[in-house]
């Protein structure tokens, strides 16, 4: 696309850059700040318009987590009592463990997505195109497959770290009815957006620290994530599938000169126009 004064805008899967006289390529042009707001706020109204219309199926996801945990059993993959026990008998490193749990995964990747975008425009668009859909893949696993987590297995020894060390933000405590988003422990967001901090990272710097830093978050996290009952093993793996196949296909539409957008905005409205059983 060509602009007064011999400028041109070129454009390379989802990233534009202006070109200038002389065949240089100028910074890449930041996306408008309104727009990614706005991209924000229709992830937290589709999540919220899911959470409204789902029936709170706690049976089913009650069934579901014994399943996963028998499975696990079978595979010898079962530590979460084990943690949960031991994080429980520890009542300070339970607190930290916990307050990690409820906010480090909204902070630090709130937090790197926009540094990414104010920043390094030129690796923003897909990053954040891959952290859309990982969000829109597991709304839709939650609406088909709601599994209630490890902490409300009640009976079988579990404890839920977070509300007995009263950490800030822990919302859940004393409401396992009220909303459907208790029984979305598959797959593991939060081990998903650890996940693609790790890969926003290793994209921003070489740095041997940086990046080591970058692949011990979700290791902590996925310790977190254990040792509080939230998530089961599968869950966690299933985090870093969700990462991958939206990384795959964010990689494949761009190849395809396909727009995420539109194909995420095709998905919520076939979610919303679904009349769940």
């Amino acid at each position: 696309m060509s602009l007064p004064g011999a400028l041109t805008i070129e454009t390379s899967g989802s990233v534009a850059s202006l070109r200038v006289p002389g065949g240089a390529l100028a910074r890449p042009v930041r996306t408008r700040w309104w727009a990614e707001v706005l991209t924000i706020a229709w992830l937290a109204w589709m999540y919220d318009a899911i959470t409204n219309l789902a029936p709170l199926r706690l049976h089913l996801a009650l069934g579901n987590a014994w399943g996963v945990l028998h499975l696990e059993q079978s595979l010898r993959i079962d530590p979460e009592l084990g943690l949960d026990r031991w994080l429980s008998a520890h009542h300070t490193l339970a607190l930290i463990v916990s307050d990690y749990y409820d906010n480090a995964h909204f902070v630090v990747t709130l937090a790197l997505l926009g540094w990414l975008w104010w920043r390094r425009a030129d690796i923003y668009r897909p990053l954040r195109s891959s952290l859309v859909l990982v969000n829109v893949i597991g709304f839709v696993v939650f609406w088909l497959y709601p599994l209630a987590p490890p902490r409300m297995l009640t009976g079988y020894g579990f404890s839920d770290v977070v509300a007995s060390s009263h950490a800030f933000g822990s919302w859940h405590t004393g409401a396992l009815a009220s909303h459907a988003n208790q029984l979305a422990a598959m797959p593991s967001l939060h081990i998903a957006w650890a996940g693609w901090c790790t890969l926003a990272l290793w994209r921003l710097s070489e740095r041997r620290w940086v990046r080591l830093a970058a692949v011990a978050y979700p290791a902590l996290t996925s310790l977190a994530v254990l040792a509080t009952a939230n998530h089961f093993v599968l869950d966690v793996l299933a985090g870093l599938a969700t990462l991958a196949v939206a990384v795959g296909l964010v990689h494949a539409w761009a190849r395809l000169g396909w727009r995420p957008r539109s194909a995420v905005a095709h998905v919520t409205k076939l979610l919303l126009s679904h009349k769940i059983r």
